[in-house]
């Protein structure tokens, strides 16, 4: 006897489905994620937030069991890189380990920020393992308040900046 199979088409985008979930799931669920680099090799990745205000960036990156003294800040024009390394418990030893799912090992994450910004005025803070570094705008990106003539001669820019 034959079996005959009925193509679902549907079944493909199940899957689809299936790989989006898994991949929100990594992203929220757990943050500290290891991540394959070209070659296989493997690195953790904490997770990073940017926001802007009128007149900084702010970048929040979570780096749990922590200290301020092992993360390493560079600033390089627009380019931002925080590196440091996450320290295994020197006490306990592998096989004394029943489940074990926090990750250690060095980290080191670029990125590009979007809109220019004064490097040399930046300031860090760390408290309860959240990094927090406020980043100041350059003058020419910050936004202008422009005043409306009613003469009718044209728009005047107001040299101060909007608050």
């Amino acid at each position: 006897m034959a079996n005959i199979t009925r193509y679902d088409p549907l079944g493909e985008m199940v899957s689809l489905r299936s790989a989006m979930d898994r991949l929100f799931e990594d992203s929220f669920v757990s943050p500290l994620t290891w991540r394959t680099i070209g070659g296989g090799t493997e690195s953790i990745t904490p997770p990073i937030d940017v926001h802007e205000t009128a007149d900084e960036l702010v970048v929040t990156a979570a780096l749990p069991g922590m200290k301020a003294e092992d993360v390493e800040i560079t600033m390089t024009g627009q380019t931002l890189t925080l590196r440091g390394e996450f320290k295994a418990d020197d006490e306990v030893k592998k096989d004394q380990y029943l489940y074990r799912e926090r990750r250690f090992g060095s980290f080191s994450r670029t990125l590009q920020l979007p809109v220019r910004v004064q490097g040399d005025r930046a300031q860090a803070t760390f408290a309860d393992g959240v990094l927090t570094l406020s980043i100041p705008k350059a003058e020419e990106v910050k936004p202008r308040q422009i005043r409306i003539n009613a003469n009718g001669n044209g728009a005047a820019v107001d040299e101060t900046a909007a608050s």
